[in-house]
Protein backbone atom coordinates (compact mmCIF):
# COMPACT_ATOMS: atom_id res chain seq x y z
CA UNK A 1 0.00 0.00 0.00
CA UNK A 2 2.76 2.32 0.70
CA UNK A 3 4.30 1.89 -3.09
CA UNK A 4 0.92 2.22 -4.69
CA UNK A 5 1.91 6.14 -5.21
CA UNK A 6 4.83 5.51 -6.10
CA UNK A 7 4.08 3.15 -8.86
CA UNK A 8 0.87 5.04 -10.15
CA UNK A 9 3.45 8.48 -10.14
CA UNK A 10 5.63 6.38 -12.28
CA UNK A 11 3.48 4.77 -14.74
CA UNK A 12 1.66 8.41 -15.12
CA UNK A 13 5.29 10.16 -15.43
CA UNK A 14 7.87 7.56 -16.31
CA UNK A 15 11.95 8.67 -15.47
CA UNK A 16 13.42 9.98 -18.46
CA UNK A 17 16.77 7.83 -19.74
CA UNK A 18 18.63 11.79 -19.22
CA UNK A 19 17.53 10.83 -15.43
CA UNK A 20 19.34 7.63 -15.47
CA UNK A 21 21.86 8.44 -17.51
CA UNK A 22 22.40 12.26 -17.24
CA UNK A 23 25.73 12.25 -19.49
CA UNK A 24 23.72 11.22 -22.68
CA UNK A 25 26.21 10.73 -25.57
CA UNK A 26 23.56 12.89 -27.41
CA UNK A 27 24.69 15.63 -25.49
CA UNK A 28 28.33 15.43 -26.24
CA UNK A 29 28.15 18.68 -28.68
CA UNK A 30 27.93 20.63 -25.32
CA UNK A 31 32.23 19.66 -25.40
CA UNK A 32 33.03 20.89 -28.29
CA UNK A 33 34.22 24.33 -26.78
CA UNK A 34 37.41 24.80 -25.70
CA UNK A 35 37.33 22.87 -22.22
CA UNK A 36 41.36 23.91 -21.23
CA UNK A 37 41.44 25.21 -18.04
CA UNK A 38 37.65 24.75 -17.29
CA UNK A 39 36.41 23.61 -13.49
CA UNK A 40 34.69 20.20 -14.46
CA UNK A 41 34.96 18.86 -10.60
CA UNK A 42 32.19 15.93 -9.80
CA UNK A 43 30.98 16.19 -13.68
CA UNK A 44 29.74 12.71 -15.16
CA UNK A 45 30.53 11.20 -18.13
CA UNK A 46 29.01 7.94 -19.35
CA UNK A 47 29.69 6.43 -22.74
CA UNK A 48 30.90 9.40 -23.85
CA UNK A 49 33.58 9.81 -26.77
CA UNK A 50 36.09 12.84 -25.57
CA UNK A 51 38.82 11.68 -28.33
CA UNK A 52 40.57 14.98 -29.46
CA UNK A 53 39.90 16.90 -26.51
CA UNK A 54 41.25 19.31 -24.70
CA UNK A 55 41.36 18.87 -21.05
CA UNK A 56 44.94 20.04 -19.56
CA UNK A 57 44.83 22.07 -16.82
CA UNK A 58 41.07 20.94 -16.04
CA UNK A 59 39.95 20.41 -12.53
CA UNK A 60 38.44 16.65 -12.87
CA UNK A 61 38.53 16.42 -8.97
CA UNK A 62 36.10 13.52 -8.51
CA UNK A 63 34.68 13.23 -11.87
CA UNK A 64 33.14 9.59 -12.84
CA UNK A 65 33.80 8.42 -16.41
CA UNK A 66 32.30 5.24 -17.56
CA UNK A 67 32.82 3.31 -20.64
CA UNK A 68 34.22 6.23 -22.37
CA UNK A 69 36.84 6.71 -24.72
CA UNK A 70 39.16 9.79 -24.42
CA UNK A 71 41.56 8.50 -27.15
CA UNK A 72 44.34 10.74 -28.00
CA UNK A 73 42.43 13.94 -25.47
CA UNK A 74 44.90 16.09 -23.45
CA UNK A 75 45.13 16.08 -20.05
CA UNK A 76 48.07 17.57 -19.66
CA UNK A 77 48.43 19.04 -16.02
CA UNK A 78 44.84 18.04 -15.26
CA UNK A 79 43.98 17.70 -11.91
CA UNK A 80 42.12 14.22 -12.30
CA UNK A 81 42.10 13.57 -7.83
CA UNK A 82 39.58 10.81 -6.93
CA UNK A 83 38.88 10.15 -10.60
CA UNK A 84 36.43 7.36 -11.36
CA UNK A 85 37.67 6.38 -14.43
CA UNK A 86 35.74 2.72 -15.14
CA UNK A 87 36.34 1.29 -18.45
CA UNK A 88 37.42 3.92 -20.17
CA UNK A 89 40.26 4.02 -22.71
CA UNK A 90 43.15 6.48 -22.78
CA UNK A 91 44.83 4.96 -26.07
CA UNK A 92 47.33 8.14 -26.92
CA UNK A 93 46.27 10.44 -24.37
CA UNK A 94 48.38 13.06 -22.98
CA UNK A 95 48.37 12.80 -19.29
CA UNK A 96 51.64 14.23 -18.84
CA UNK A 97 52.09 16.01 -15.15
CA UNK A 98 47.95 15.10 -14.43
CA UNK A 99 47.39 14.43 -10.55
CA UNK A 100 45.72 11.31 -10.97
CA UNK A 101 45.87 10.39 -7.15
CA UNK A 102 43.32 8.42 -5.32
CA UNK A 103 41.47 7.71 -8.75
CA UNK A 104 40.32 4.44 -9.28
CA UNK A 105 40.90 3.30 -12.72
CA UNK A 106 39.99 -0.53 -13.15
CA UNK A 107 39.41 -1.96 -16.34
CA UNK A 108 40.67 1.50 -18.42
CA UNK A 109 43.01 1.37 -20.80
CA UNK A 110 46.34 3.43 -21.54
CA UNK A 111 47.77 2.37 -24.81
CA UNK A 112 50.60 4.45 -25.77
CA UNK A 113 49.39 7.27 -23.27
CA UNK A 114 52.43 9.87 -22.38
CA UNK A 115 52.46 9.56 -18.47
CA UNK A 116 55.67 11.77 -18.51
CA UNK A 117 55.33 13.36 -14.76
CA UNK A 118 51.86 11.58 -13.63
CA UNK A 119 51.13 11.07 -10.32
CA UNK A 120 49.22 7.94 -9.68
CA UNK A 121 50.02 8.14 -5.89
CA UNK A 122 47.44 5.59 -4.40
CA UNK A 123 45.49 4.91 -7.64
CA UNK A 124 43.51 1.39 -8.33
CA UNK A 125 44.88 -0.10 -11.31
CA UNK A 126 44.52 -3.57 -13.37
CA UNK A 127 47.80 -4.88 -12.71
CA UNK A 128 48.46 -5.57 -16.80
CA UNK A 129 47.73 -1.70 -17.16
CA UNK A 130 50.02 -1.07 -13.91
CA UNK A 131 52.96 -3.15 -15.42
CA UNK A 132 52.94 -1.28 -18.88
CA UNK A 133 52.82 1.86 -17.15
CA UNK A 134 55.62 1.23 -15.06
CA UNK A 135 57.74 -0.19 -18.26
CA UNK A 136 57.47 3.34 -20.02
CA UNK A 137 57.09 5.35 -16.44
CA UNK A 138 59.18 8.62 -16.68
CA UNK A 139 59.87 12.04 -14.67
CA UNK A 140 58.30 14.05 -11.80
CA UNK A 141 55.15 15.49 -11.12
CA UNK A 142 55.93 19.48 -11.04
CA UNK A 143 52.70 20.00 -8.17
CA UNK A 144 53.29 17.55 -6.34
CA UNK A 145 57.34 16.50 -6.71
CA UNK A 146 56.24 12.80 -6.86
CA UNK A 147 58.11 10.62 -9.27
CA UNK A 148 55.55 8.70 -11.74
CA UNK A 149 57.66 5.53 -11.47
CA UNK A 150 57.63 5.75 -7.62
CA UNK A 151 53.72 6.82 -7.69
CA UNK A 152 53.03 3.58 -9.64
CA UNK A 153 54.52 1.26 -6.87
CA UNK A 154 56.80 -0.17 -9.97
CA UNK A 155 59.22 -1.72 -7.91
CA UNK A 156 57.19 -3.71 -5.64
CA UNK A 157 55.80 -5.67 -9.31
CA UNK A 158 59.43 -7.13 -10.08
CA UNK A 159 58.89 -10.09 -8.33
CA UNK A 160 55.65 -10.53 -8.75
CA UNK A 161 54.89 -14.28 -9.66
CA UNK A 162 51.24 -15.17 -10.76
CA UNK A 163 49.48 -17.58 -8.95
CA UNK A 164 49.42 -20.90 -10.73
CA UNK A 165 46.31 -22.68 -10.40
CA UNK A 166 46.21 -26.24 -8.76
CA UNK A 167 45.61 -29.52 -11.70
Amino acid sequence: MILLPLIVGLILNPISANALYPSDPSSVDVLKGNLHGEDLQNTEYVKYDLSGQDLGETNLQGAYMSVTTAANASFKGANMDGLIAYATRFDNADLSNAILTNADLLKSFFDGANIDGTDFTDSNLDLAQRKSLCSRATGTNPKTGVNTLDSLECDGLKGYIPATPKA
